[in-house]
């Protein structure tokens, strides 16, 4: 039997991935998240453990690892899934709170997550698999800041460690998805009307722009997609450094073009 921990597990995204992995019949997925009506679901599914976890705390982490410990000495792999996405000015109202709280989870966490379970990593030969997303290398939207800083920071992160540990052969790969409908899409859709009921300066931009943010956010990719690229990047021998899944087509049309011309494109939607 191999084991690998997944964070993020009581997201939309998270359960679907796991409920592959348990398909495959060699795995035993550690669940951790913090939703507790989730994690009893997932405690329902043969193989999966639930475990609750809030990367945030070191305590909790700490709780998790001796909880794994009871069932396994190695990992096989970890998977990070952990994330919020945060719509809001980077000039008015809670920015600095909204920024530091993405930056605890997004990409703090994933690495207090990774530095506490490498050493069972290591000893399994196994691997980690950190999830990014098309915003961390797509040229960054208005008012989509917070999430956009913490992607770009996970990008960094997963290069520097995929450099550092391929010299003990841990694979370190990542998975760059693109927008799926979920309830994080929800929350989304709530920061954004509540940033135009409290803005003093973006109110006409914000307006004119939700339809676009609204057809790009609604696409209706299915989540299996991200579920067979992670299983890729967990079982083959040989995984790729990265794995782009379902990249949106307005968006990677922009990035063909000189960013002076994707600001004057951005002004001109308002005019």
């Amino acid at each position: 039997m191999k084991y690998v921990l997944f964070t993020g597990a009581t997201g939309d995204l998270g359960k679907c991935c796991i409920e592959n992995i348990v398909k495959l019949g060699d795995w035993t997925v550690f669940a951790g998240g913090t939703n507790k009506t989730r994690l009893e679901e997932l405690g329902r599914i043969n193989n999966v453990i639930p475990v609750e976890l809030d990367v945030t705390s070191e305590e909790s982490i700490e709780n998790v690892y001796k909880t794994v410990r009871e069932h396994t000495y190695t990992l096989d792999a970890i998977v990070n899934f952990a994330g919020i996405n945060v719509f809001t000015s980077m000039v008015e109202g809670d920015c600095v709170e909204a920024i530091e709280r993405s930056l605890n989870i997004n990409v703090m966490g994933m690495v207090r997550v990774n530095k506490r379970f490498f050493e069972m990593v290591r000893i399994g030969h196994g691997r980690i698999i950190n999830c990014s997303s098309e915003s961390g290398w797509m040229t960054p939207q208005p008012f989509n800041g917070p999430y956009t800083m913490t992607k770009y920071a996970v990008e960094a992160y997963n290069d520097s460690l995929r450099r550092e540990l391929m010299y003990l052969n841990i694979p370190v790969i990542k998975i760059q998805p693109g927008s799926f409908k979920t309830q994080l899409t929800d929350k989304i859709y709530r920061d954004f009307d509540k940033v135009i009921e409290t803005t003093n300066y973006y109110k006409k931009v914000l307006t004119t722009m939700k339809p676009m943010m609204t057809m790009e956010l609604g696409l209706d990719h299915d989540p299996n997609k991200l579920a067979k690229k992670v299983i890729l990047a967990l079982t083959s021998k040989l995984p790729r450094t990265k794995y782009k899944v379902c990249t949106g087509k307005l968006l990677m049309t922009l990035e063909f073009l000189p960013d002076k011309v994707v600001d004057i494109a951005y002004k001109a939607i308002v005019r």
